[in-house]
């Protein structure tokens, strides 16, 4: 599985560490057969298999293409500390659909792409923690590598994929959320925040808050998730629309031709002046576009690591 359309074919399947693990491992064999194979994505070595022993670390896919059986050996230690920040505000529902489970809004590709990383992380022997937060921090986890810490935080993950109506009018504090994160979070690590950015009118305001988790000496990325066809190009019909504010319920009438070259370069300047912020930061900005693979969140996270460690 490669994106959220590939998902939606899957539906019947809930188990979302399944699904983590299918979008993982096909971007493993992918990254494989790139010139970006030096990274070291799941193991640190192989060694022969013995007879009698456990099939449970067995490499298939190696053994399909050299009929050969080998175990991978994993590192022992924890190598990174990773705290994942998701913004579960109403807006992360976009494109919303009343009434139905809804697996292509930019909140449910938060939702994979955090699964997949933590995954990743996992088989990496990296901890992971996970804050949810919308006007307020709804949940908050320390890092930790036990598989029972994987199991709750999966749980959580999963129980954003099913909105409802009291989903619905939750606004956003993303400052508030970003320096309660960054006192909460005590020892140094990669903080990595999946968000649209929809604190309107409070921009110095958050990105001092950007700035505290910098000073703490945290590494951050910051997944600007979007739909990049509707909500960066304002790609409608030529038709009148009804638009609808998720979080305020603030409702507009209009035809999207009539404002749709304002409304882009207005975008355009929002998104130009948030990359260069970031780049003052020293903060890893990454325009993720809900259309596209979750390789381009895989990929940025391994560039980072490597960088790191």
């Amino acid at each position: 599985m490669n994106n959220l359309f590939d998902i939606q074919q899957f539906q019947q399947f809930d188990n979302l560490e399944l699904i983590a693990r299918e979008v993982v491992e096909g971007f493993i064999t992918g990254l494989h057969r790139s010139p970006f194979h030096g990274f070291s994505v799941e193991f640190a070595e192989h060694r022969q298999y013995n007879q009698g022993e456990s099939t449970k670390h067995i490499d298939w896919k190696l053994f399909a293409r050299s009929d050969r059986l080998y175990v991978k050996q994993y590192e022992e230690e924890t190598n990174l500390r990773c705290q994942l920040v998701i913004d579960t505000s109403s807006s992360m529902l976009f494109p919303y659909e009343k009434g139905k489970k809804n697996l292509f809004n930019k909140l449910a590709f938060s939702v994979y792409s955090a699964a997949a990383l933590m995954y990743l992380m996992r088989k990496q022997r990296d901890s992971v923690g996970l804050t949810l937060f919308s006007d307020h921090i709804e949940f908050h986890s320390e890092n930790r590598l036990s598989s029972v810490h994987a199991e709750l935080l999966y749980g959580k993950l999963a129980g954003l994929l099913t909105s409802s109506k009291e989903d619905l009018r939750k606004t956003t504090n993303t400052i508030e959320a970003l320096h309660q994160i960054a006192e909460q979070v005590h020892k140094r690590s990669l903080i990595i925040i999946f968000s649209d950015m929809m604190d309107e009118g409070k921009e110095d305001e958050l990105f001092s808050a950007l700035q505290h988790l910098r000073y703490n000496k945290h590494e951050v990325i910051l997944f600007h998730v979007t739909d990049h066809k509707q909500e960066r190009e304002f790609d409608f019909k030529n038709r009148p629309y009804r638009f609808v504010d998720l979080e305020s319920g603030e409702q507009l009438k209009f035809s999207p031709s009539e404002l749709r070259e304002n409304y882009q370069k207005a975008v355009r300047a929002y998104f130009e002046n948030l990359k260069v912020k970031c780049g003052q930061y020293h903060i890893d900005l990454v325009e993720a576009d809900i259309n596209a693979d979750f390789k381009q969140v895989l990929y940025r996270f391994l560039q980072k690591r490597k960088k790191l460690y």
